[in-house]
């Protein structure tokens, strides 16, 4: 299949894996809606795309205003006339023991990562439903698998949209609507330096395994043959993505893994 003429809508496109999903996007002649907070951004990551621009649209939104998001999804769907692909995949981290997260930032973190991309889901469902086709691409983690310390509610975000999403793809079956969960391992982006620490402050630290990771265009290269073979689910990294597979057929070595593991906050 190809993604040529396709409308692909990517949210948190201004910067890391989303910027890099736009670039491949387009480098295969998708039609992009582009968005994040910063409209600057999207017009930079908009100007390095391939083409001449014309069929990019930048559509800034704030995933925690959730009144606000029907209507963004209401002029998405006036860019091209519809949407092929929606691309979840803006979001925020965490760097805090729990005991030290207050409980505004778990409600912050679950506000973005999960309830964001829920109304949006819900608001593009009536219109695919009815003509019985699209596609959900849902940027989960290896945390959303695999919960790690200094991670906690992060990875409950996760875990959420793994649980809401499994269960959407069974109900939207007769519909011909597809749903693809990525899970990605170590990605070179920003999200440790913009992690929030327990009182909702950014962590402003590039973990080590993140600066190793995996640059974004080869990840976006991996994804984008993930999302053409209509996987539902896939993990894409290093050697950490083993640990999806250690949790699953021996819980108890990965308990003890992950409490002997040092990680950043």
């Amino acid at each position: 299949m190809s993604f040529d003429n396709k409308i692909v809508w990517i949210t948190g496109a201004s910067s890391g894996i989303g910027e890099g999903l736009a670039y491949a996007f387009s480098k295969e002649g998708a039609k992009l809606i582009l968005s994040a907070r910063r409209l600057d951004e999207l017009e930079r990551v908009k100007a390095n795309c391939s083409g001449d621009g014309t069929n990019i649209f930048c559509i800034p939104l704030d995933l925690s205003d959730h009144e606000g998001l029907p209507a963004k999804a209401d002029e998405a769907l006036k860019c091209f006339g519809k949407i092929d692909y929606m691309v979840h995949n803006g979001g925020i981290s965490q760097r805090s023991l729990a005991v030290n997260t207050s409980l505004d930032v778990d409600k912050k973190i679950m506000d973005v990562n999960y309830y964001g991309t829920i109304v949006l889901t819900k608001a593009l469902l009536p219109g695919w439903i009815e003509k019985k086709a699209g596609h959900f691409v849902v940027i989960s983690s290896v945390t959303g698998k695999v919960s790690t310390p200094l991670r906690t509610t992060y990875a409950a975000s996760k875990h959420a949209l793994h649980g809401f999403f499994d269960g959407l793809r069974a109900e939207l079956t007769p519909y011909n609507i597809k749903v693809t969960l990525v899970c990605p391992g170590y990605v070179h982006t920003n999200v440790s330096l913009n992690a929030l620490k327990g009182d909702g402050s950014k962590s402003g630290k590039m973990d080590p395994t993140t600066a190793a990771g995996l640059p974004t265009d080869v990840f976006a290269r991996k994804m984008l043959k993930a999302v053409k073979g209509e996987k539902l689910e896939v993990y894409i990294g290093g050697k950490e993505t083993l640990g999806v597979y250690i949790k699953r057929f021996f819980p108890s070595l990965a308990a003890r893994i992950v409490a002997k593991m040092k990680f950043t906050s």
